[in-house]
């Protein structure tokens, strides 16, 4: 408990509204669905009685998975993702049941136009949903299912949510006897996947660089006083040639990557250079230059 902090809980209620926004305003009113719980719940929400509303399907469908995995996710993460949830299901009711909004012809923004309101209630509910990622929830209790299950039936949990999203969106084109309205559900998650990874990535994505040298003194050096970053250097050795060769590790943004190249190119043209994408970096920051032997 001592782990939570209380900006979290500001920038969740924030969160919690925006995704409200995405689902209620733009893609619940023209009978797209999201993807997931929050997805399951607009589809029962349209074929139970009015007096079981999306809110409560949104608490019922996650809260329980939540509560039975929390030994597993941690006790702050539960807290922070049903706190999320909770404001998105109050939020939700607020906008659907209390607030003088007219949805009489769609979507009050974007009225009956499915492509625009699949465009802009994706991108704005994968903002939210993106934030709570980003503040220590998730705001999908799929996604706590397919961590609990997804080892045990031999899949990844990527590949569980998928088809579960396959499975939601092939029984809404039963439900409604038409393709169209999941198709453009799977266009709002589309762009929701995107601005998830936007919100929780950022535009500077960090990138890996791994250089294998056999020229070990000047490269390093050079790349630690251009960069203004921490460069480790490891002995390697070639398998078929057996030579001794130097790996140089340092982690850029993705616009000094041509300036990496630049400076391995000046130094060494035979150099063998890779570059993988970095979803995350924790400490290191004072470190400059260090030699692992």
């Amino acid at each position: 408990m001592k782990k939570l902090k209380w900006q979290n809980f500001v920038l969740l209620t924030v969160a919690g509204i925006i995704n409200s926004i995405g689902v209620t305003i733009f893609l619940a009113p023209v009978n797209l669905f999201d993807s997931g719980m929050s997805g399951t719940a607009m589809l029962l929400n349209n074929i139970t009685p009015e007096f079981l509303t999306l809110s409560v399907f949104l608490i019922v469908l996650n809260f329980p998975f939540y509560i039975i995995g929390y030994k597993k996710l941690g006790l702050d993460f539960v807290i922070y993702s049903l706190y999320a949830i909770a404001v998105y299901s109050i939020m939700s009711f607020l906008f659907q049941s209390v607030l003088p909004i007219d949805f009489t012809n769609g979507s009050p923004i974007t009225g009956q136009d499915r492509l625009l309101t699949a465009i802009f209630g994706g991108l704005i509910s994968g903002i939210g949903s993106g934030l709570v990622i980003r503040f220590g929830g998730a705001i999908d209790g799929v996604e706590v299912i397919a961590v609990l299950t997804a080892k045990k039936i031999g899949i990844t949990v990527g590949t569980f949510v998928m088809i579960y999203n396959v499975i939601l969106y092939t029984v809404s084109a039963l439900v409604y006897s038409s393709w169209e309205i999941p198709l453009y559900s799977v266009i709002a998650y589309m762009v929701g996947i995107k601005a998830v990874d936007f919100i929780v990535e950022g535009l500077d994505k960090a990138k890996a660089v791994y250089i294998i040298t056999e020229k070990t003194t000047q490269l390093p050096q050079m790349l630690s006083e251009e960069l203004g970053r921490g460069v480790t250097i490891l002995d390697a050795q070639g398998v078929y040639s057996r030579n001794r060769k130097t790996m140089i590790y340092c982690v850029v943004n993705r616009f000094e990557i041509n300036r990496v190249k630049r400076l391995v190119k000046e130094v060494d043209d035979s150099a063998f250079v890779t570059v993988n994408d970095i979803s995350e970096t924790v400490g290191g920051s004072s470190m400059r230059w260090r030699l692992n032997r």
